[in-house]
């Protein structure tokens, strides 16, 4: 009876972790698989955009997710130019920018001490230029103190690879 019982337990023990890997939902995208037929504009661009990258092969693993307009890369690749590539490519597909003007322009201006002082003008002095996942802020700021925390703020939003601090600060 223990010669019966101890393969089978070994056995169950054995296949275990395929069922629970593969009764589990995967929260990304494989680049290499074909997606759902309702499948967003932006979601099935990143796809097209990372499987004609010329280095991808098969000992590369790319995955992507998309929450909203921002888009996160996941993966292994063997190369570190598919990297930069694979972030080059989704960086300058539309809709990704505009996700990161709108979470910049939240952080400055939904900021309770920096959106009151600055965000309620016919024209706000602090202006947000986003081109392929870099931020370069312009404008006129009243202090140091104020110009740094924009500065903090801005480099804690997602996706945002670059922030070049263009404030000045009012004398």
């Amino acid at each position: 009876m223990r010669r019966l019982l101890k393969p089978t337990i070994v056995a169950a023990l054995c296949f275990l972790p395929l069922q629970l890997f593969a009764g589990q939902n995967k929260d990304h995208n494989d680049a290499f698989v074909p997606g759902p037929a309702g499948m967003s504009k932006l979601a099935q661009e990143v796809r097209h955009q990372l499987v004609m990258l010329p280095y991808y092969s098969i000992f590369d693993d790319l995955a992507f997710r998309v929450d909203g307009g921002s888009v996160t890369l996941l993966g292994a690749v063997t190369r570190p130019v598919l990297k930069s590539d694979a972030g080059n490519v989704v960086k300058g597909i539309e809709g990704v920018d505009d996700q990161i003007r709108r979470a910049v322009a939240r952080v400055v201006y939904g900021d309770p001490i920096i959106g009151d002082r600055y965000g309620n003008r016919a024209l706000p002095s602090i202006h947000i230029i986003v081109k392929n996942g870099d931020v370069t802020l312009e404008g006129v700021v009243a202090n140091q103190g104020d110009k740094n925390l924009i500065n903090v703020r801005v480099n804690g939003v997602p996706n945002v690879f670059k922030v070049t601090n263009n404030l000045q600060v009012d004398n």
